[in-house]
């Protein structure tokens, strides 16, 4: 018998006032990049994208709630996408263009919290880990280059993903367990926010070399939170960057070992 593929539920961007030449006028939009479906697609998982279901989206739960979403789901990839915003951690925003989105900052929390309390695991990237953090009670920078002005660059609207650094793997950490003999590897880099404080029973597993900026984070209680500040889906094999393989497998496997107690 052909074993069930994994289900994994991919979080939605959102697009609270999409361009008018798109045609949906006073809509909100909820998509995904698509790199990052294909990424896990690319290991043999389904990928379903989760809407929100919130209040804020004006949408009535009777009979469906992130509970029953996440029964029917294996685990949960948080994407990238817009800031995540200052109030959501107790502050003001320093600027108006980085206010970010909070009403995605909530639905994603209650998606996180909830996979979490069924014990399935989660993957956040780049946004995502940096919710990850935020949900746990930690703090952001909302911007590098000015709160960290000794830091490297870390986004270049130009270069998008052509924009690369180094980071170094935490010693003991499970990233330098999954990348046995490797130290230090490229990643991209997309981001102007970086996590400050760190969220409780929250570990770091990488940071930039050349700045300290924390580039990895995980959560060190039971059952499997990841998050990545860099986009592994962006990582060709060509591009001298390091290896994704290793990263989704380690999540997909998580959600394997939930799924076996349950019967397939």
């Amino acid at each position: 018998m052909v074993p069930r593929p994994l289900k994994i539920g991919l979080s939605a961007r959102l697009m609270h006032a999409p361009p008018s030449e798109l045609g949906f006028r006073g809509k909100t939009l909820q998509y995904l990049e698509q790199s990052i479906a294909h990424w896990i697609m690319s290991h043999g998982a389904i990928v379903l994208m989760i809407p929100t279901l919130g209040s804020d989206a004006g949408v009535s739960r009777r009979g469906i709630s992130v509970r029953s979403y996440v029964r029917e789901l294996d685990g949960l990839v948080l994407q990238g996408g817009a800031d995540v915003s200052p109030r959501s951690y107790g502050k003001q925003p320093m600027r108006a263009d980085w206010a970010g989105d909070i009403v995605r900052d909530r639905y994603e929390m209650e998606l996180l919290h909830e996979f979490m309390a069924q014990g399935k695991p989660v993957l956040g990237i780049c946004r995502g880990a940096q919710l990850m953090n935020v949900a746990m009670g930690g703090t952001l920078f909302q911007d590098i280059a000015t709160q960290c002005p000794r830091a490297i660059r870390h986004v270049d609207s130009d270069l998008y993903d052509e924009l690369h650094h180094e980071i170094s793997f935490e010693p003991g950490s499970r990233l330098e367990g999954l990348y046995e003999g490797i130290e230090r590897a490229q990643v991209t880099s997309i981001h102007h926010q970086a996590v400050d404080r760190l969220g409780s029973d929250l570990v770091i597993d990488a940071r930039s070399s050349a700045d300290g900026i924390v580039e990895a984070i995980r959560w060190r209680g039971a059952g499997y939170a990841m998050g990545l500040q860099w986009h592994p889906e962006f990582h060709g094999a060509a591009r001298g960057l390091l290896d994704s393989a290793p990263i989704v497998l380690d999540f997909l496997a998580a959600a394997q070992r939930m799924r076996e107690p349950q019967g397939g």
